[in-house]
């Protein structure tokens, strides 16, 4: 014990930041059984506890994640909690595959290589240069999306469009800048993307999309804010031998307007109908029974004098025996009559004609519908 007080700092001395530093290195280091140092300075992390600060361990089955990986995946949307879009681009990549090689009377494979989420600037940040950028607006969704067509696609599709061989990459030409002529051909190419995108939309909301313009300069397509989230498609072209990469570009803000139908796990959510269901849910709304009440006369006053009501009191209707009553169904007002009498019974003659507006046959073939749509 006097030992340990003579290696220590006394403690009648002021604390100085080179008594605390003298303090813990006079310190001992605790040794743990199996002789790693624990308390030293010198202590160098294992494999496994990088992993686990990383997010990375191995035992992670992809449910649940920590440390940097968790920050990470935090600051991002997955794109799976929208699952309408990955049929329609599969879709899309269908009528690519037909259009292409209408167009190019040439043999074009298209797929569909990745759906992600990335961040609107960090996607523009990292766009390599050369490449062509078309800004286009959804017209019914009234915002931008942005469509980008790497260089290798570039020359690809100008090297087909002006007769090159067969089997042999583009040559390319770096140093100089898109001409009018090359941006024209690739406006071409970039419509034709665009109108198989309106086909692929058209099941589930039909909207139009038009070509606003055509950069070469990521600086210009500023469509969103940088730290908004967007969907990137990515779409890769193979022309034998010849081809490249096309990313579509969709900010959130863009699909806002359909994103309650793009939720849907499948088009048969909304578009399917069973014609059988409807008639006969028809039928049994028409057989079904309901009651009409006769409302004589409505009259409002204050909840103390309801709170004051005892047997014996009368209250006065402001009401004539020929006044028009009306005929309720519930809240709805069905029709209006006239009360009187028919041998020893109150009866009421309709005056006016029922209102129908509610109760039509396409209203029920809404509701059949709608019923078949959620069963």
């Amino acid at each position: 014990m006097s030992t340990e007080r003579d290696n220590t700092v006394p403690s009648d001395e002021p604390l100085t930041p080179e008594s605390m530093a003298a303090g813990w290195a006079a310190m001992p280091d605790i040794v743990e059984e199996d002789g790693e140092q624990e308390g030293g300075t010198d202590r160098l992390m294992s494999q496994d506890e990088i992993d686990t600060m990383l997010g990375f361990s191995s035992g992670d089955d992809g449910s649940s994640r920590n440390g940097i990986q968790a920050i990470v995946d935090s600051g991002s949307v997955a794109y799976e909690r929208l699952p309408m879009l990955e049929i329609i681009f599969e879709r899309l990549v269908r009528l690519l595959s037909t259009s292409l090689r209408n167009f190019f009377t040439d043999n074009v494979e298209v797929t569909l290589e990745s759906i992600r989420s990335v961040r609107f600037g960090d996607y523009v940040n990292s766009i390599s240069q050369p490449a062509l950028l078309s800004v286009f607006k959804a017209e019914e969704w009234d915002n931008f999306g942005l469509i980008t067509i790497e260089s290798a696609l570039i020359y690809s599709v100008l090297d087909a469009m002006f007769g090159g061989k067969r089997g042999q990459p583009a040559p390319r030409i770096d140093g100089r800048p898109f001409t009018s002529i090359e941006i024209r051909m690739v406006r071409r190419v970039i419509e034709l993307v665009l109108g198989d995108a309106e086909a692929a939309f058209r099941p589930l909301s039909p909207v139009r999309f038009t070509v606003d313009r055509v950069e070469s300069n990521p600086r210009f397509v500023s469509i969103s804010r940088p730290a908004n989230a967007a969907i990137r498609v990515e779409l890769k072209f193979d022309m034998e031998g010849r081809g490249g990469a096309l990313h579509l570009l969709l900010p959130y803000a863009t699909i806002e307007p359909i994103r309650e139908l793009l939720l849907e796990s499948f088009m048969g959510e909304k578009l399917g109908r069973d014609p059988i269901w409807e008639n006969h849910l028809a039928t049994e709304v028409w057989q079904a029974d309901v009651d009409v009440t006769c409302v004589l006369h409505e009259t409002r006053m204050p909840l103390k004098r309801v709170m004051k009501l005892e047997i014996g009191d009368t209250l006065m209707f402001d009401a004539r025996p020929d006044s028009i009553v009306s005929l309720r169904c519930g809240d709805f007002i069905v029709s209006e009559g006239r009360i009187g009498r028919v041998d020893d019974k109150i009866a009421v003659q309709v005056v006016s004609p029922l209102r129908r507006s509610k109760t039509t046959l396409a209203a029920f073939d809404s509701l059949a519908s709608h019923l078949g749509a959620t069963t």
